[in-house]
């Protein structure tokens, strides 16, 4: 049986086929489908679930591969950074049940705040990395990576990259094969990672990356496919793919299918086979130093850059000195930047902040484009939950200067990811530190998952929700507020109230995303044009329903949802339902 799909949904299908029964993962664009299209098959055959970060889902993910289960956790390169605590020792305790945890990178940061290679996390762990270049392979890699974690003791990474993972190819699949839980025995020296244990299992994880150095040097994914001789081009994943549609047969190709640990004799033969050889591999040059390192002279980064993707017409360009032809179209296309979308409800915080003139301490989510223009309110974002206590320490690093003239802004789903502890943070250390919780209902960002503050889980089944207002009060924070981020006289009048006290203190901008299919908007507005000044206030809170023209303002009614923020700032009542 065939079908046509995304990486990321064949992933998921071969997670199904492999006999996957525990799935925990931390939505991240551009791996969150995987654990979507995984979550559609039987429960009871595959559980899945959204954790409240990546380093619990790993830590989920080695839970049941201890009890012998095949285990599997999904995130985004950014995400491993968080799990990196967990993967490591997991490398030194070993699996009893398979366990693979794919890492999307995303090359070009198409959705991120920065680029990053995660082949190096596989290095620095020492553990096996498998890289597809098509959703066939996403499919097959994720089979295969759990007969390499059982065969060599391991924890496997599952590596792709956004074009992997979000585009589509025929894909032929299979049956589920079921795995028998083992009996569950009690193993110290395995699994308890004090040091005299953890001294022992190190002697062990070397031997079995020089164990899978041999079994690279003849896997079956480590592919040479043989064209002209006079090029040669070592690559793997989405770049292979870029590679032979530049190429074609005029060259050769030795595809890694695993890529680490990297074979040396096989690159070596194959390097001797070829006249100018050339390593193809999107960020940082890992494949090349491997090959410098064991003294084969290859052609890479002096021509193709650390930075962003690929493509093909730039690998014929560099090696082959032949310029594609484009067609330019003489058109002034105009730009569409992203922004907060009609009726969001973070746009009234948002444009009260930058009316108070804070300093604004952001956070990871779709509010981060609260820095566009107009709003133009937040001053940094650096990671999740990295609002919080970077508040708290600019803060403490200004002396008290900006108490009162600084706050930090968090989703919901964030600060169950990381935030907590950051308030924690706050709390115990006494800052005078003013926290808003963007509480939407969903985790907006990646596509609505659901999260543990709002009471459902990834199947849509009823949970336990936080209460935040109740964890805020347990943990110390005695000021807790929650308003309409709507209503902009109440958001103003809280903000200042809460700047204004000398003690920790939260509020929550409590309104459900626009986009939510359970959200019942009003008709549109629109706008009388005998009493529209053309004053343009209403265009500073930077709705793209509103449209400024020559005479007078107009409002798009596709994209007005009647949310009723603009209609505060117009002083003509030229805003009318």
């Amino acid at each position: 049986m065939s079908e046509l799909m995304l990486g990321n949904k064949a992933v998921a299908r071969g997670l199904y086929e492999a006999g996957v029964t525990v799935v925990s993962s931390y939505p991240g664009t551009p791996s969150t489908e995987i654990t979507e299209y995984a979550s559609a098959y039987p429960a009871d055959e595959m559980y899945c679930e959204w954790a409240p970060n990546e380093k619990v889902a790993c830590e989920t993910a080695i839970g049941a591969s201890i009890a012998g289960a095949r285990s599997f956790c999904a995130m985004k390169h950014v995400g491993l950074n968080v799990a990196a605590d967990p993967l490591f020792t997991a490398s030194y305790t070993g699996v009893s049940g398979g366990m693979v945890i794919a890492v999307a990178d995303d090359p070009g940061m198409h959705s991120s705040q920065n680029e990053q290679d995660s082949r190096h996390y596989a290095i620095a762990a020492k553990v096996p990395c498998l890289e597809p270049s098509d959703s066939q392979e996403c499919r097959d890699y994720a089979m295969l990576a759990y007969e390499i974690s059982e065969k060599f003791d391991t924890p496997v990474i599952l590596r792709l990259t956004t074009r992997v993972s979000h585009s589509q190819s025929e894909v032929v699949t299979g049956e589920r094969t079921e795995k028998a839980l083992p009996e569950y025995k009690k193993d110290i020296a395995k699994y308890v990672m004090v040091p005299a244990n953890a001294v022992k299992k190190h002697v062990v994880v070397e031997q079995r990356t020089l164990d899978l150095t041999e079994y690279a040097e003849t896997a079956p994914i480590n592919t040479v496919e043989y064209g002209s001789t006079d090029i040669g081009v070592i690559t793997s994943g989405i770049c292979y793919q870029y590679a032979k549609e530049a190429l074609g047969d005029k060259a050769s190709y030795l595809k890694l299918g695993m890529v680490n640990p990297l074979p040396v004799k096989l690159i070596k033969e194959f390097a001797s086979k070829v006249k100018t050889l050339y390593v193809i591999e999107e960020l940082d040059d890992v494949i090349e130093t491997h090959c410098r390192k064991h003294g084969i002279d290859v052609k890479g980064k002096e021509l193709f850059t650390y930075q962003g993707e690929y493509f093909q017409s730039r690998i014929k360009q560099m090696i082959l000195g032949e310029a594609d032809e484009f067609i330019a179209i003489d058109e002034n296309i105009p730009v569409r930047p992203p922004v907060l979308c009609a009726g969001c409800p973070h746009r009234g915080v948002f444009y009260i902040l930058k009316k108070l003139g804070v300093m604004v301490s952001g956070d990871i989510g779709c509010y981060t484009l609260g820095a566009a223009a107009p709003l133009s309110a937040i001053d940094t974002t650096v990671c999740m939950g990295a609002s919080i206590s970077g508040l708290h320490g600019f803060n403490k690093g200004r002396k008290g200067e900006y108490e009162g003239k600084a706050v930090a802004v968090i989703g919901d789903s964030t600060f169950m990811h990381s935030g907590i502890t950051s308030l924690v943070d706050i709390a115990y250390n006494r800052s005078n530190s003013t926290v808003i919780v963007l509480d939407n209902s969903i985790t907006g960002m990646t596509g609505h998952q659901n999260n543990p503050a709002n009471g459902k889980n990834i199947y849509g089944d009823p949970a336990s929700a936080v209460n935040l207002e109740a964890l805020a009060k347990a943990i110390g924070i005695d000021s807790v507020e929650v308003i309409d981020p709507n209503n902009l006289e109440q958001t103003e009048r809280v903000i200042k109230q809460e700047l204004a006290k000398a003690e920790p203190s939260l509020i929550i901008a409590r309104k459900p995303c626009a986009l939510l299919k359970t959200v019942k908007h009003k008709a549109p507005f629109s706008i009388n044009s005998d009493k529209c000044k053309n004053c343009k206030s209403c265009m500073r809170i930077g709705c793209p329903a509103l449209v400024s023209g020559d005479k007078c303002i107009t409002i798009d009614p596709t994209l007005c949802v009647g949310c009723g923020l603009c209609t505060q700032l117009c002083k003509f009542d030229a805003i009318e339902e």
